[in-house]
């Protein structure tokens, strides 16, 4: 699948996932593009962690307020930044943006490989979960899950959203409307 086409695919998959394990080569091949994404001032701090342990993925697919998909996931993908970047104007950092950039990468290699997988955050930020997971992969105190990736084969075609045309949302030299 060329990098068009992985755009084009590439959806939020909420539903539920088929029960097979997904290859560590595959998840390795995944997270390497999460690695190869650019980075602020090419400091490389996103870290990550693949939790394909079937332990593991059990205690984050029970957890609560877990959406059906999450919940079926057989491999996780934690997006791994800084707890508390220090941002000042003679010391700026990008942990947010990199990590950001890392996650898609890795929502576009997945898709091309013939997985789905949905970015969740929000979730993450309420009731202790991003600490919860921390704590089950060792995460040090340092540093937080920014950003939860379940992955997985989809077991049935997700919702596919159409997006505004072109012409409403980009133009050349100014804006319009």
């Amino acid at each position: 699948m060329n990098i068009f086409d992985a755009i084009a695919k590439r959806h939020s998959y909420r539903g539920p996932y088929k029960p097979d394990p997904v290859p560590q080569e595959d998840l390795r091949q995944i997270v390497q593009a999460g690695l190869d994404a650019p980075s602020g001032r090419n400091s490389q701090t996103t870290r990550f962690v693949i939790v394909d342990d079937p332990a593991l993925t059990e205690q984050i697919r029970s957890m609560r307020g877990a959406n059906a998909g999450q919940a079926a996931a057989p491999a996780f993908i934690l997006c791994i930044t800084d707890a508390d970047p220090e941002c000042k104007p003679d010391k700026m950092t990008f942990h947010v943006e990199d990590c950001a950039a890392a996650t898609e990468n890795m929502m576009l290699a997945l898709t091309a490989l013939g997985y789905a997988s949905v970015w969740i955050d929000g979730w993450l930020r309420g009731s202790g979960r991003a600490e919860a997971i921390g704590e089950m992969v060792g995460l040090p105190k340092s540093k937080v899950v920014r950003i939860l990736m379940p992955v997985g084969v989809p077991a049935e075609e997700g919702p596919h959203r159409e997006k505004m045309p072109f012409e409403q949302r980009a133009w050349f030299n100014s804006y319009a409307v």
